[in-house]
């Protein structure tokens, strides 16, 4: 972050570029630090973060990570004897986690002038060895409206962002519906056949490493070229070139219609 958020910069609505730092605020605590610092540390940034909703602001708040976090709290929970659970974490992980993400939202501010802010919480959960089964990573699933999961294949392949379009998803989708047909009755069902394709696309590949792609139909070989152009030009980006680190919404619709 240190290093490659200050490279970074936003268009403002009069047209000028302002560097993301101006606008960002960093609480730091790394691994060797005090365990009760590694604890609190969640609750400085979410507090800081409501105080700049409360003056009107919408906010994004990153925590990186709350498996740190969560394993913070089995340290504290150790030291004061209390009752371990799956895993050796305290039995109130769960509540924790939930007591943490729902003071997210759009409020409306009390006191004047009017003012309405809003605070977006994107929290990084790394489960070891990438098992969901996980007691943070489970807990957090049954709580969180929108999952990304970061794939490491994806990396290696330099796929950026490298988001596993085959397991996330967005609870969403069915309150924005209103939304997307307003603004372009054809999204939902261009979407709908993105993500077949793509599903489509990890059915037919192991097939391929069986017998080979010449063996497919025809009609499967355009599947497999469609598949590749939503990954290679829709789904990735590089945010460090001003041309691809934002894409407006009615770019992202034509570019899949396209497709």
């Amino acid at each position: 972050v240190l290093m490659d958020f200050p490279q970074l910069t936003m268009t403002l609505p009069d047209g000028r570029e302002e560097s993301v730092m101006k606008r960002t605020t960093l609480v730091a605590n790394t691994s060797n630090m005090p365990v009760a610092a590694r604890e609190a540390s969640i609750y400085t940034g979410i507090t800081i973060a409501e105080y700049f909703r409360d003056m009107g602001y919408n906010v994004s708040m990153m925590a990186d990570s709350t498996s740190r976090w969560a394993e913070a709290l089995r340290e504290i929970s150790g030291r004061l004897a209390e009752m371990p659970a799956d895993s050796g974490y305290p039995a109130y992980l769960a509540a924790r986690l939930a007591s943490f993400y729902e003071r997210a939202g759009k409020v409306k501010c009390l006191g004047g002038p009017e003012r309405t802010g809003s605070v977006t919480i994107v929290g990084a959960v790394s489960p070891p060895g990438g098992d969901f089964s996980d007691p943070v990573t489970s807990a957090t699933l049954g709580i969180v409206q929108v999952f990304w999961g970061l794939d490491k294949k994806l990396a290696q392949r330099k796929h950026f962002p490298s988001v596993n379009w085959l397991i996330s998803y967005s609870k969403y989708s069915g309150a924005l519906e209103s939304f997307y047909e307003k603004f372009d009755p054809d999204f939902i069902n261009i979407r709908t056949k993105a993500r077949e394709v793509l599903q489509r696309e990890d059915d037919l590949n192991e097939i391929v490493q069986l017998v080979g792609k010449d063996a497919l139909a025809e009609t499967d070989k355009i599947t497999l070229e469609t598949a590749k152009l939503l990954r290679e030009d829709y789904l990735a980006q590089n945010a460090f070139t001003p041309y691809d680190k934002f894409c407006p919404f009615y770019k992202s619709v034509w570019m899949m219609r396209n497709i």
